[in-house]
């Protein structure tokens, strides 16, 4: 096995928390390089990790093969342009761009110098996201005729990290948790046909967006509606779903960022298990015998992913979230928005 030397792009919370421990404990990846401006916060956890004071020094290192787009959504596409054209695999955070134009770049570019581009829609690993798809995959519900998803937060406070709270490309809640929400929806349903949005900033100081609504038309008469908000201190169901068979009422119950921002060990056999009382709630018909009961959560695993992309870097395997899956969640916030300006549903 032939580790693939990888670099990330800041040392923040998505470096420390949702990369650097699991390329550092994967077998198929070498944590290489950093790029730290003013700090070395990467070496006291990783002694032998390269620190880079620029992002042009360190793509000039020609033995990193994966660079990691872990910085403010605005610089996305700047630095995985520069990633591509020095010859780099990429790997962008999400959201991936602020644009779909920048989106369908950097994908023609990728296809062009013959490299992997991948975003990091970390979500779809997630215990109760995967019970979802688990339940609807076996067709528990029927055929799903209403779907409603939730990603909240309480911070009555804005947030710290100054570029989350100011105005400009890829800011607001939209692009920050309506992104794992939109991703989510298309692996379960597709694209849909139509898209109205609604958002809101509703907490004092507040410049940019912390209120979002979606809801997502399909041609068979199946709504998915998506909400999230930062003034949510009671959290509720985050999926209800409603099919011709019953209906399925799941809580956000995964433990993994908690767990890693308790530098938990990855290598536990418990790794990714919701506690017994986030098991969702199924009430439907199996075999003409109605059941209502409460089922076990699937464990959810973020290394999957880099699994994944090793297969895909050394292997030709399956790119775990492929670029174009990424601007394809790009291409609804954009249609969200002209629908917000325009107050109208906008089709696709």
């Amino acid at each position: 096995m032939k580790p693939v030397k990888t670099a990330l792009c800041s040392f923040g919370m998505s470096g420390k928390i949702f990369h650097a421990p699991f390329i550092h404990l994967h077998k198929g990846f070498d944590l290489y390089a950093v790029l730290e401006r003013n700090k070395s916060e990467a070496e006291t956890g990783y002694p032998e990790i390269r620190t880079f004071r620029s992002i042009t020094s360190l793509l000039n290192d020609q033995s990193i093969e994966l660079l990691i787009v872990n910085t403010p959504n605005a610089t996305h596409y700047q630095y995985a342009k520069m990633g591509l054209e020095m010859g780099k695999h990429v790997l962008v955070e999400k959201p991936f761009t602020t644009t779909v134009g920048e989106a369908e770049e950097l994908i023609g570019l990728a296809k062009e110098q013959n490299k992997i581009l991948t975003v990091y829609h970390n979500r779809r690993w997630d215990s109760d996201f995967k019970t979802v798809q688990d339940v609807i995959g076996k067709k528990l519900l029927g055929d799903v005729v209403e779907a409603e998803f939730h990603f909240d937060r309480y911070k009555k406070d804005l947030n710290p990290k100054l570029h989350k709270e100011l105005t400009g490309p890829g800011s607001g809640i939209l692009y920050d948790l309506g992104s794992h929400l939109i991703d989510q929806a298309i692996q379960l349903f597709g694209m849909p046909v139509k898209v109205f949005g609604d958002t809101a900033m509703i907490r004092p100081f507040s410049k940019v967006d912390d209120y979002m609504e979606l809801i997502l038309y399909y041609n068979d008469n199946l709504r998915v509606r998506l909400k999230g908000s930062y003034l949510v201190k009671e959290p509720l169901p985050a999926y209800i779903l409603h099919g011709t068979m019953g209906s399925f009422i799941k809580s956000r119950g995964d433990v993994q960022e908690t767990a890693l921002k308790l530098a938990k060990n990855l290598s536990d056999k418990d790794w990714g298990s919701e506690a017994e009382t986030g098991m969702g709630l199924l009430h439907t018909e199996i075999a003409g015998e109605v059941s209502r009961k409460y089922i076990p959560s699937l464990k959810g695993d973020y290394m999957e992913y880099y699994n994944l992309l090793y297969n895909a870097i050394r292997n030709d395997g399956a790119v775990p979230v492929t670029g174009y899956q990424g601007m394809l969640v790009i291409k609804i916030i954009e249609a969200a928005y002209k629908s917000v300006a325009e107050n109208r549903v906008v089709s696709l």
